[in-house]
């Protein structure tokens, strides 16, 4: 009885936790589906009025959305691909390779984590400003290139350092170099975490806001966040339709997460687990 009680309280709390986190996502919804008088009404109403699809066609036939797509796309793609390979690359450098002062290396890079973003702004743009690269892709993709993230390089060093050193030395014995090593031994023992360094890359730069509003100031170059903001004028704000274009924004986000769920967690799990 005591069991059935505690199971009872349990999911009570879980179902409970869960229609909240999910009321901002229904609300959204509700809110796309809802005329403009229902949205400004004072009276709170769980379901609209009347139902309005046609918004999500106004959505995308007042800006230019299939571009901001691409350029969303393009952006958050390379940002992987330029994360993934470079934050490994460091992290392998970091763990499985011995020089001198490597983990005093590793602890002052690992206090730049404390730095605040707000902190990085000006100095950021004032470089790319004079390498006259701002308002093109560059700022927001060239970085993933040089160590993709002091974060992913902590997690992905702490999973290599849980791999046995044993393997690199009967690979070192049978004539492979240290890149092979990488290459062929941590990377394919590593796809969990590379896979939630991707993952998380994919999240930042798909959502991501303020990076895209400080560099870029041309509507051919804007990200869908950007394009999300248009909806909101000095004199108008047309919420029905930035939340039927955020209801279709947040889509590949629920969809890849679905499948990647069971290695995200796998590889969180497992990251700094010793052998």
């Amino acid at each position: 009885m005591k069991r059935r009680i505690s199971k009872i309280i349990v999911y009570f709390i879980l179902i409970s936790l869960s229609l909240a986190f999910f009321f901002p996502l229904y609300w959204m919804i509700r809110t796309a589906l809802s005329t403009t008088a229902d949205v400004f009404t004072k009276d709170i109403k769980i379901f609209p009025s009347t139902i309005v699809f046609t918004n999500y066609i106004k959505a995308f036939q007042s800006s230019p959305f299939i571009k901001f797509f691409f350029n969303t796309v393009i952006i958050t793609v390379l940002n992987i691909v330029g994360a993934v390979i470079t934050s490994s690359l460091c992290a392998f450098g970091f763990s499985r390779l011995d020089w001198p002062g490597r983990d005093k290396v590793f602890g002052i890079l690992m206090t730049a984590l404390m730095v605040p973003y707000a902190v990085l702004i000006i100095p950021h743009f004032v470089g790319w400003s004079y390498l006259h690269l701002t308002d093109t892709f560059a700022p927001l993709i060239v970085p993933a290139f040089f160590g993709g993230g002091l974060f992913n390089i902590f997690l992905l060093r702490q999973f290599f350092m849980g791999i046995p050193k044993e393997l690199d030395e009967a690979a070192y014995i049978d004539g492979a170099s240290s890149f092979q090593i990488y290459l062929k031994v941590i990377l394919p023992l590593s796809k969990q975490s590379l896979i939630v360094v991707g993952l998380l890359t994919f999240l930042t730069n798909w959502n991501d806001y303020m990076a895209p509003l400080i560099y870029l100031s041309s509507e051919k170059n804007f990200t869908l966040m950007l394009g999300l903001n248009q909806f909101i004028g000095g004199y108008n704000s047309q919420w029905e339709l930035m939340m039927a274009a955020a209801t279709i924004v947040i889509i590949p986000s629920l969809i890849i997460y679905m499948f990647a769920q069971k290695h995200f967690i796998e590889g969180i799990a497992m990251t700094g687990m010793k052998s």
